[in-house]
């Protein structure tokens, strides 16, 4: 017999967030004035095209998208524009020099009400393909060297490199605080700090191949080389996340128990987590439980837990548990802009009394903790880069390991591997030392495209942003080189996950564990097994 739980909650709840304005959702398209477009600037009135084909660059309304007039380019390849508030700034990739192997990358100042060329310079690199204006410097985007590049529009002398988010930078926009950049291989844009180059939001590219950016004072500016538009894009929105590539699941998570002897067991509890509608999941219809479980526990994180209770197990004897879920899951990616995060003290109570506690795994007293603590975020308030270079810090001083066992945050830190469940203690331990609240959720995971068996599951954090709300962390996956990878698990979550368990730790139902936990007593000398894995079907 099957007992059924009656999930329906409310999925009214994530529709607002769903029909508000998104980072990078297109707000109006035109043609470009060309077929060629390789860079786009704003002037404060209007956009400037720049087209490789047709050696002109064209001055567009941006109410209309119609030409206004045009300008001819000095450069022989002409890739990025920029306005510096009074003149255009024009990359040449090659340098007025047709032949590849003499390639030297100039950028020319020009005047835009004539075209005259009014200073010369040579690029900080061979080939500056964005370019953009911060005020001071100009920047230029290399997909050759894969490099975004701050330099002097005196004499191109280098200020700072950054590593370029992805594989193929292409164009690149200011928009007074954050550097935008668009990555052909990817299709995506992403927004970067210029000091540190963390990638921060990673929103997706209007069109097949975007190759240009600039900024307006309020929106982004992309034009796509394939299918010819120029697309005003939304930034700095009110949608607190996206979401995307549904999938629809059943997911059936297997418990079973063995008893090998000689003796019996006496009694056994194994509770469930009951998992719950979030951003990326949502629960179709009740979840089935096979046998009928006995209560519902509630633990002091608020998980609710299903209890099966059995009496007497014999030497020999096995007992299996079943829950069913029809979900389903998408891709979600938050939007988060440091500049907007509250201050620590805007934290509620409520959250703080609970997920800042301290306890026996977490150790964030210990000195080795306290210490990496100082190193990680020095004089650093703002609550986003506290919770990120505490992030960047794990990186550079852990790598992926299982080697056993689940322990202690500053034994992990100190051995300098460890498990995603290793990862995460340490992470809570060193953000709720900075005041950050931090909880883990555990998930199972679809670890293939059509029907696939987990019997591994997979656990991160989620950090409390003020102004936010809880953000997934995931300081195991992470560990990549690219900083758009890195960015990936910092507020983004595959629909591979169907989270099932949100905990502080040691529960009083779940205990440090996930998914499900077991209590038991037995007669001595009885070797008890159990196991637990999931099977996912797709539903069609």
């Amino acid at each position: 017999m099957k007992k059924q739980l009656g999930l329906y909650i409310v999925i009214l709840v994530f529709i607002p967030l769903l029909l508000s304005a998104y980072t990078g959702e297109i707000v109006k398209s035109f043609n470009t004035p060309a077929f060629h477009a390789t860079g786009i600037t704003f002037d404060g009135m209007h956009i400037w095209v720049a087209d490789r084909k047709t050696d002109l660059i064209y001055c567009v309304d941006t109410a209309t998208g119609k030409t206004i007039r045009s300008i001819s380019t000095p450069a022989y390849w002409s890739t990025g524009i920029a306005w510096d508030g009074e003149y255009l700034w024009n990359a040449d990739v090659r340098g007025g020099v047709p032949m590849y192997e003499n390639f030297i990358g100039k950028i020319y100042k020009i005047d835009s009400k004539n075209g005259n060329i009014l200073k010369t310079i040579q690029a900080p690199s061979n080939s500056p393909i964005g370019l953009a204006w911060d005020g001071k410097y100009l920047w230029c985007a290399d997909p050759v060297s894969d490099e975004i590049i701050q330099f002097s529009a005196d004499d191109g002398t280098t200020i700072r490199t950054l590593k370029s988010p992805a594989s193929d930078p292409n164009g690149i926009a200011f928009d007074g605080i954050y550097l935008w950049i668009t990555d052909r291989n990817k299709n995506e844009i992403y927004m970067m700090d210029p000091e540190n180059g963390c990638v921060i939001i990673i929103a997706e590219a209007p069109g097949p191949y975007t190759n240009s950016l600039c900024y307006d004072g309020k929106h982004l500016w992309a034009s796509d080389y394939q299918n010819d538009k120029l697309y005003q894009l939304k930034i700095h929105d009110a949608a607190l996340y996206k979401i995307s590539n549904e999938k629809k699941s059943k997911v059936t998570y297997t418990y079973t128990i063995n008893n090998f002897g000689p003796g019996n067991v006496n009694s056994i509890d194994v509770h469930f987590a009951i998992p719950a509608n979030r951003a990326n999941q949502i629960i179709n219809g009740p979840i089935t439980y096979s046998p009928n479980y006995t209560d519902i526990v509630t633990d002091q994180w608020g998980q609710k837990t299903t209890r099966f209770h059995f009496e007497k197990m014999k030497s020999g004897e096995s007992k299996e548990i079943q829950m069913v879920s029809n979900i389903t899951t998408y891709d979600v990616r938050y939007f988060i802009y440091p500049n907007k995060v509250g201050a620590l003290s805007t934290i509620p109570d409520s959250i703080k009394n609970l997920f800042l506690a301290n306890n026996e795994k977490y150790q964030y007293d210990d000195t080795i903790i306290t210490n990496a603590l100082k190193k990680a975020i020095g004089t650093e308030k703002n609550p986003y880069w506290i919770a990120r270079n505490i992030y960047n810090y794990i990186h550079k001083h852990m790598y992926y390991e299982m080697v056993g066992g689940w322990n202690t945050a500053p034994t992990v830190l100190s051995r300098g591997n460890g498990s995603c469940s290793e990862y995460s203690f340490l992470y809570i331990s060193m953000c709720r030392a900075a005041g950050i609240p931090a909880r883990y959720v555990g998930a199972v995971v679809e670890r293939g495209e059509e029907a696939s068996m987990d019997n591994v599951f997979h656990r991160w954090v989620e950090v409390y942003l003020p102004g936010y709300g809880w953000i997934p962390v995931d300081p195991s996956g992470g560990d990549k080189t690219l900083p758009r990878d890195q960015a990936d698990c910092f507020g983004a979550l595959s629909n591979r996950f169907y989270i099932t368990t949100q905990s502080g730790g040691g529960s009083e139902t779940l205990g440090w564990s996930y998914n499900s936990y077991e209590f038991w007593s037995t007669d001595p000398h009885t070797f008890m097994v159990y196991e637990n894995f999931a099977d996912w079907e797709p539903i069609k």
